[in-house]
């Protein structure tokens, strides 16, 4: 990678798209990508959330543009990933899976409908986002993507067990990519941690 201004690597020339980017650990990624020089696509539920972040992202000289879109939603996402080629005519170099979503009750209390629910925004979003973007990031020539996981996958944090269930299965999906040839010159990272000083509540909030 180049080096930008400010000594630091480059990410210009380079296009991303980055789930539910408008709060939380997802707008903490959009920031920095966009700080690197990265062009940025992001998403959400929320219309006016959206609009208002993508105002303070252009006055901060940030090169992103958005989406609404509820990633449980097969159409939804086959929309979203319409928008993002021709946004960035038909490449994309950079996935990051962030969106996830979290209910915590007890694991008798959980209805059909909460297990829906997790499973297609936490699981199923990811695996079929990452099958609908695969063409633009082969075309790319240098694709990568990165799944948002949570420590809660591997061990017990009270958050619910189907949350964790989740979120245990998010890391096969890169592996799984990764062992196919199909998916030849495009990278699977998963991310894992939670910074010693943050409550891990914080990290499992709704994107």
């Amino acid at each position: 990678m180049a080096q930008g201004n400010s000594g630091r690597w480059s990410l210009q020339g380079m296009t991303a798209l980055v789930t539910g980017g408008t709060k939380g650990i997802g707008h903490a990624i959009v920031e920095e990508l966009a700080g690197l020089r990265a062009t940025v696509h992001t998403c959400s539920r929320n219309e006016d959330h959206l609009n208002q972040c993508l105002h303070e992202w252009k006055t901060k000289g940030f090169q992103v543009t958005g989406s609404v879109c509820d990633v449980k939603s097969p159409v939804e996402r086959e929309n979203l990933l319409k928008t993002v080629s021709s946004v960035f005519n038909g490449k994309l170099n950079i996935l990051i899976n962030n969106v996830g979503t979290v209910i915590t009750k007890q694991t008798q209390n959980f209805t059909a409908e909460d297990f829906s629910f997790l499973v297609a925004t936490n699981l199923e979003s990811a695996f079929s986002i990452c099958q609908l973007a695969h063409p633009l990031l082969k075309a790319s020539g240098s694709g990568s993507i990165v799944f948002l996981s949570s420590a809660a996958g591997v061990v017990s944090m009270d958050v619910g067990s189907i949350y964790g269930a989740t979120k245990e299965d998010v890391p096969q999906v890169p592996l799984e990519n990764e062992s196919e040839q199909l998916w030849t010159g495009v990278g699977g990272i998963t991310g894992y941690g939670i910074p010693s000083n943050e409550d891990p509540y914080n990290y499992v909030q709704d994107h």
